[in-house]
């Protein structure tokens, strides 16, 4: 028995197959039932929406020369964690499911910590960079998140967020009510806009500059990218200014 087939044990062990709670309420990332299918979501019905994710995070974290590490937190089965290694960049995997992490295991070659992205167990400026990639809406005090993330991250904060302003708010919403799709009942869908007003609240003494971009538009759309505040999914980096 090899060291990821021992951690893997301990896991099945230690946890239960369905452990829901986290932060007083129920989370789909605690339930086997979806985190052992994440990844075929991916491979199907995803796949092009990722191609544009990706390459809006890389442009912008490419972009500050300054980032070589990385720590992606709620990396889930390290799908985009990988990804960054393919690009160039040190990344290490965070995440406070340990069902997500026994997939990512047998996924990813680099480390991974089991936290909390409100108390992360690093010291302060442990990686050039921080990202969060479609969990940061799961955060109930997301300022929190933000603080830790600038603690942690010395040069940025790149952010891969579902867009609230989306037609497709009202479908996401409705399969929510009728109980058909769970990975939407506790997550707040953020605008740049309003994740821009957060990030001033949580970094009040910070000296940075924001980029953003949206992608996540129709097939049939002329463009696939743009710097309205409209499309499925937006890009975020805040690029911190008053480190060397």
């Amino acid at each position: 028995m090899d060291n990821k087939d021992i951690i893997q044990h301990s896991i099945n062990e230690l946890v239960p197959k369905k452990q829901t709670k986290w932060q007083n309420r129920e989370e789909w990332f605690f339930n086997r039932e979806h985190t052992d299918s994440y990844e075929e979501y991916y491979e199907g019905p995803y796949k092009r929406a990722e191609v544009w994710q990706k390459k809006l995070l890389g442009d912008f974290v490419k972009a500050d020369t300054r980032v070589k590490t990385l720590l992606e937190f709620g990396c889930g089965t390290t799908r985009f964690t990988r990804w960054w290694k393919e690009i160039g960049i040190d990344a290490t995997g965070g995440d406070i499911s340990p069902f997500m992490l026994s997939q990512a295991l047998y996924r990813f070659d680099g480390d991974l910590v089991m936290a909390d992205s409100h108390h992360l167990p690093f010291k302060e400026d442990t990686f050039d960079a921080l990202a969060f990639v479609t969990t940061f809406e799961y955060y109930k005090n997301p300022i929190q998140v933000i603080q830790e993330a600038a603690r942690v991250g010395k040069y940025g904060i790149i952010m891969g967020m579902m867009n609230r302003n989306t037609p497709k708010l009202i479908r996401r919403r409705t399969q929510q009510a009728f109980g058909k799709n769970p990975f939407y009942e506790t997550a707040t869908f953020y605008t740049p806009k309003k994740l821009k007003t957060i990030i001033e609240q949580a970094l009040p003494d910070r000296d940075y500059s924001i980029k953003w971009s949206c992608t996540g538009l129709p097939k049939w759309f002329p463009v696939q990218q743009w710097n309205v505040p409209v499309g499925d999914f937006f890009a975020m980096y805040i690029q911190f200014k008053d480190v060397v």
